[in-house]
């Protein structure tokens, strides 16, 4: 069995197994993976999630293999990536209500969202944990230029992308710190935003006590979160999972829709969302094909990456344009699956306490 996944791990590396083919086995382990977190009955399941809750809760660190999410996303060529994405460099789900929408509309309408669903406003202190290439710092800045807008990455590319741009815009409202959330502290804010994490009821102690303490009712500190999830199960990537887990998703973990209210001892959460998966499924796949639009250009980027770092133009560059072809076709699948219904979007507004 391993000698015929190797196999096969070799030829995705290649890019040699047809993109028909490649779904119809993605379909398949999307389907395995249903199985193996459905246990048989809603009290079966309850029982499975309560034991994963406590468990996360016995973590020994708010975010695990940190290192390994910058070596699989986070400080890839910035001119690959930025090949794939639109042009905010929004690396999540965007937002299609009609199905209709371009991918740069799609990010606008899901960066708007935010705002909204946060209630932000200019003048206000805002972090933004987990900012990727930038997309909310940036669109914030523009559209709230009294406020101070400040960044947390673990990324140092990440970092020199997001300044560049600002600069490249005018914009002086922006800050980018690169660190490991495990270790840093920031002074209390009015308003935050990140992306999912390993233990919660770590991570939100720490997030609650950055945000600003007020007696105002009309106007409290708030936080609001963007995850990926499952719509009842949560669940880890462990190595034994496979290609997937691990190429993009050492140490991550799928939580379940519900599973931030499980976390409310130091906030308290005031409204939820669930955005369909169809959403995400839709952006991946206009990711795939700006990759493939783009493949002149990501290929010669990888290359001078490759060659930089001493590897040789096949190691560098063919099979890290093929992994993140496959990446994007085995996200858009899952996230598609059942009409949108398996797998989606999960946005939350939280309050200090």
């Amino acid at each position: 069995m391993e000698a015929a996944l190797n196999i096969g791990y070799g030829l995705l590396d290649k890019g040699l197994i047809p993109d028909f083919l490649l779904r119809i086995v993605i379909r398949a382990l999307c389907r395995v993976r249903l199985r193996e977190i459905d246990h048989g009955s809603i009290a079966a399941n309850h029982e499975a999630k309560m034991k994963w809750i406590e468990d996360v809760r016995k973590r020994g660190t708010i975010a695990e293999k940190t290192e390994k999410a910058n070596e699989q996303h986070y400080e890839v060529p910035t001119d690959f990536i930025m090949s794939c994405l639109a042009p905010y460099a929004k690396y999540s789900s965007c937002l299609y209500p009609t199905g209709r929408e371009s991918l740069a509309k799609a990010e606008e309408l899901m960066l708007e969202s935010y705002c909204e669903k946060a209630q932000l406003r200019d003048g206000l202190d805002i972090l933004d944990l987990g900012c990727g290439w930038g997309s909310l710092s940036i669109y914030l800045a523009q559209k709230y230029p009294n406020s101070k807008i400040t960044g947390l990455s673990n990324s140092r590319t990440q970092k020199e992308h997001i300044l560049s741009t600002a600069k490249s815009r005018g914009l002086t409202n922006v800050q980018i710190i690169t660190a490991d959330v495990n270790d840093h502290d920031f002074p209390p804010s009015q308003r935050m935003m990140f992306e999912h994490m390993k233990n919660y009821e770590v991570l939100l102690k720490k997030v609650a006590s950055w945000l600003r303490p007020t007696a105002d009712e009309t106007n409290p500190s708030l936080l609001f979160i963007h995850i990926f999830c499952h719509r009842t199960m949560p669940y880890h990537f462990e190595e034994s999972d496979g290609w997937m887990a691990q190429m993009f998703f050492s140490g991550g973990t799928m939580p379940s829709f519900d599973m931030l209210s499980y976390f409310q001892s130091d906030l308290t959460l005031l409204r939820s969302w669930y955005i369909n998966g169809k959403n995400y499924a839709r952006t991946l796949e206009d990711w795939l094909k700006l990759q493939d639009k783009n493949k002149r250009r990501g290929l010669e980027v990888l290359e001078s990456d490759a060659l930089s770092n001493g590897l040789s133009n096949e190691e560098g560059r063919n099979t890290f344009y093929s992994r993140f072809r496959v990446f994007y076709m085995a996200c858009a699948e899952l996230f598609g699956m059942n009409d949108g219904e398996e797998w989606g979007v999960g946005h939350y507004l939280f309050r200090r306490k």
